[in-house]
């Protein structure tokens, strides 16, 4: 079966609303159906897709999904806020820096976009609104920084890169580090203009941030300490070699539970089995698609799909700089329409090959995908963030992307310095 056969059925499928998982297992299916003499038969996608979850560096994704389900439950969000807004908040955009910074430092926690907008945004959203900021906005800042989620390390999609191209998933984390503060800074920059031109409630934000200061800062950061630590305890045991991702994401696990159980008593004993279920309703999916891509991709590697693109983009496009704008712009409208795990598990084994034939580090490359597909999480029509900022807010969706829009913006601008400056991934590795 033609290769253009198989992407034109695998689109119907996604047009015609069949889950992406199933739409990915059919395609995978279709070629050895067609043609008996073809090695991908039914029983050769079964069992690459079973193989390629029996995985242990993929274990590190459950045990994140799980750990930032707890730390949700647990209002660690709400321990960061308040310490980066006794900081920040006397300044112009003061507040709306601390939810980026919040957004930051909890993405170095839980290593996904959508839980880090659904565990922030669920606190921080109100009180922006209830201090005067514009409802659209407040909704749309949340929704663009908790992009930085799959950024700043530990990152979920940086797994499934380092799954799918053999990388070392420790130096991709490492090599997040700086773009995930470039980008962050830059959110930063927007929000000042932002609050410079439409003004603030000075009053408003006085009381707020004054409540906080005539507790003090010792008794702040006590009350934060536990919350801080976490994002240095989980990448201190990756970084020092004390543990591999995948164990420092089961160190979280635990973590979250005695500090949600036994410190801050957030959580009960009661609330450990609706957390389980929710991690299982939350990975289910996504351990699907994981298996489908990964049966997808050896059926194209069988088909020698990755070969004859890679031959076709480098003879045509013979210049660098032409070369990477075709691959952002490609990375781009796939983040628009599809999500990051089944994206990035499908387009490493084709795109790798091109990048590193013109000189690419792959580890650069994959930084460069992910901030790509981290822009996808707030364009519509799959804008993951949009929608559980959507949920959170009652605002529709479309209103909060109109709002997001200037800060994707920023972002492109940093996608572009990102891909043009090697050393601003690569400088920590």
């Amino acid at each position: 079966m033609p290769a253009a056969v198989v992407f034109i059925l695998f689109v119907i499928c996604l047009i015609i609303a069949i889950p992406v998982s199933i739409a990915l297992t059919i395609a995978s299916v279709l070629p050895g159906a067609f043609d008996p003499s073809f090695t991908a038969s039914g029983q050769f996608v079964i069992r690459s897709m079973l193989g390629g979850i029996d995985s242990f560096p993929l274990l590190a994704v459950p045990m994140f999904v799980l750990s930032g389900i707890i730390m949700a439950r647990g209002g660690i969000s709400k321990k960061l806020f308040d310490v980066f807004s006794y900081f920040l908040g006397n300044l112009t955009a003061g507040l709306p820096c601390a939810v980026i910074v919040t957004c930051l430092f909890y993405g170095a926690i839980s290593g996904s976009g959508p839980a880090t907008v659904a565990a922030v945004g669920s606190m921080t959203i109100q009180i922006l609104i209830e201090l005067g900021y514009d409802k659209d906005f407040s909704a749309a800042i949340v929704a663009v920084a908790g992009g930085l989620g799959v950024i700043i390390p530990p990152s979920i999609p940086f797994i499934m890169f380092g799954s799918a191209s053999g990388e070392s998933v420790s130096d991709l984390f490492i090599a997040g580090i700086i773009p995930g503060l470039l980008i962050g800074g830059l959110l930063m920059v927007y929000a000042v203009y932002y609050c410079k031109k439409n003004g603030e409630d000075k009053e408003k934000i006085q009381k707020v941030v004054g409540e906080l200061h005539e507790k003090g800062l010792l008794k702040v950061l006590k009350e934060s300490f536990w919350a801080l630590l976490s994002p240095v305890i989980i990448l201190g045991c990756i970084y020092s070699g004390i543990a591999s991702p995948t164990e420092a994401a089961v160190i979280s696990v635990f973590y979250a539970l005695i500090v949600s159980l036994f410190i801050y008593k957030t959580m009960t004993f009661k609330d450990i089995w609706p957390v389980l279920v929710e991690g299982v309703r939350t990975y289910a999916p996504i351990m699907f698609i994981l298996a489908a891509s990964i049966a997808f991709s050896r059926v194209l590697t069988l088909m020698q799909i990755p070969q004859m693109v890679s031959t076709w983009i480098l003879t045509h496009f013979t210049n660098k700089i032409v070369l990477l704008l075709m691959i952002n712009v490609f990375l781009l409208i796939v983040g628009m329409v599809m999500d990051t795990t089944p994206a990035i598990l499908i387009l490493t084994p084709i795109l790798l090959p091109i990048v590193t034939a013109v000189g690419m580090n792959p580890i650069h490359f994959g930084i460069m995908m992910v901030v790509n597909l981290a822009i996808g999480f707030v364009t519509p029509p799959i804008g993951v963030n949009l929608f559980v900022a959507s949920s959170l807010t009652d605002i529709p969706i479309m209103r909060i992307s109109k709002h997001a829009m200037p800060m994707i913006g920023y972002f492109l601008v940093a996608l572009l310095l990102i891909t043009f400056i090697p050393a601003i991934s690569l400088a920590l590795i």
